[in-house]
């Protein structure tokens, strides 16, 4: 591996922007995608194939969003083992997330049955969505070790600052999906059952061009695959602690999302669809601050391995440069085009008008949760998985006493509003902890010791 110089502010900026825009632009082409697949099944002469899909593909949603930690646990060990110059531990870090996701993805078809049947049962479709749901998930589940291996593949080569992977493997992925969708259901004639196989095998097709890239990649680094490293649990032991912490900690955030969502279907239909559109307003500004946010996770990481804590300022500044500039750009555009971006996603009149009373949510909720966007990429990169993990739940604390409190004082029709102040709270929280979490290691751990060798005039010196 060749050896790592000094960088500068600029070179930070450009290196955050590099790695950030495929990711950008990888995560735009998801919901082409789900366009796709409800354009397709919502041309079939009954609605209840529609149904049923979109139960399906949302319980998938949230269980393969539970193992994202295979991502965000593999950028974080491999950044910081390419900051330390350690072709090796790349090598096997590579090799110890692959197999732990292809054994994950095993354990979920081994019990698939049990898992198909509670999730249904919690998602709470109607009777005929969830027995199309149910068939369709059977044949999806074939595809989870595909998916978390990706998963593992995309974090390795994310933590060697090669993010156009990411870019080639979805639009892989995506092309190949919507080609089957059409071949499948348009032309063959299936249903539901087309669309789930035409998911699954893109992602199979994923996974073997993913396993092509890696094995170009490994021909460019020195060491070797160590046996010890693979097949002893022990060895194991800094990878399983990353990832048990980001689970959890994706727990919380999966609870703290359904919570939202079942308390806006208390309040009637017209307003579940109307936060459902709101929440896409927090989904597109996503896009942008997640390139980022991934961004930082290999440059801190790599920072961090090497122990230049001044290019670990650097690259924290940029990063939040370009954060706070698109989460800006996102509350401007919602106080300006919010009306107009309602319209574009429903045409129901009631739910539009429901929506827009509580749009200055949407205009705030970008300028607070940045911070939580920035600093999970930041923690991610220095795996500091623990801090990420009691942010989530101290900001649970908070959420669920000021909902139950803003409900019970609200006025009669403001229920609503106590619901969205609670999860601006929960975001305002979370953003908060992470931001003192960050001072405080900025001044004790991540930072030059007194008898530790630092470049000369470096800033980022221990108090």
């Amino acid at each position: 591996m060749a050896t790592l110089h000094s960088e500068t502010p600029a070179t930070a900026r450009r290196r955050i922007w590099t790695l950030a825009w495929p990711i950008i632009l990888s995560n735009i082409t998801v919901p082409l995608l789900g366009l796709v697949d409800t354009a397709v099944v919502g041309h079939l002469p009954d609605s209840r194939y529609l149904a049923g899909v979109t139960l399906g593909a949302t319980l998938f949603s949230f269980l393969f969003w539970g193992f994202g930690f295979l991502r965000m646990g593999t950028t974080g060990l491999t950044s910081q083992a390419v900051g330390r110059e350690s072709d090796s531990e790349v090598r096997n870090l590579l090799g110890q997330s692959l197999l732990l996701a292809m054994g994950i993805g095993a354990l979920l078809i081994l019990f698939s049955q049990p898992l198909i049947t509670l999730g249904l049962w919690l998602l709470d479709g109607s009777e005929i969505a969830t027995n199309i749901a149910a068939e369709y998930a059977q044949i999806r589940i074939l595809s989870a070790p595909a998916v978390l291996a990706n998963y593992a593949i995309l974090g390795w080569f994310l933590g060697q600052q090669n993010s156009r992977v990411t870019l080639a493997i979805l639009m892989l992925t995506n092309s190949v999906n919507i080609a089957l969708d059409l071949l499948f259901v348009v032309g063959l004639g299936m249903t539901s059952d087309g669309v789930a196989w035409a998911t699954v095998i893109a992602d199979y097709t994923a996974f073997v061009f993913g396993i092509w890239l890696v094995l170009r990649q490994l021909k460019r680094l020195e060491g070797r695959f160590m046996r010890e490293r693979l097949l002893r649990l022990a060895a194991y032991g800094e990878l399983f602690q990353v990832n048990a912490n980001l689970f959890v900690r994706t727990l919380g955030l999966l609870f703290a999302m359904a919570f939202f969502t079942s308390r806006g279907a208390v309040q009637g239909d017209t307003v579940l669809a109307a936060n459902a559109v709101l929440l896409q307003f927090i989904m597109l500004s996503s896009y942008a601050l997640d390139g980022f946010a991934h961004a930082a996770e290999a440059t801190i990481g790599r920072t961090v391995g090497r122990r230049r804590w001044d290019e670990f300022g650097h690259a924290v500044r940029a990063a939040a440069w370009f954060s706070l500039a698109t989460a800006g750009t996102a509350a401007l555009a919602f106080a300006l085009g919010g009306h107009y971006l309602i319209a574009l996603l429903t045409g129901l009149p009631e739910v539009r008008a429901t929506a827009g009373t509580y749009l200055p949510w949407m205009v705030a909720m970008p300028l607070i949760a940045v911070w939580s966007y920035l600093f999970d990429g930041v923690f991610i990169g220095a795996t500091a998985i623990r801090e990420m993990r009691n942010s989530i739940f101290i900001a649970l604390a908070s959420y669920l006493p000021v909902w139950w409190l803003a409900s019970a004082v609200a006025p009669p029709g403001y229920e609503n509003h106590a619901l969205w102040l609670a999860f601006l709270t929960f975001s305002v929280v979370r953003s908060a902890v992470l931001v003192g979490y960050y001072w405080h290691h900025r001044r004790t751990r991540w930072c030059y010791r007194p008898d530790e060798e630092a470049p000369p005039a470096a800033t980022g010196r221990c108090h």
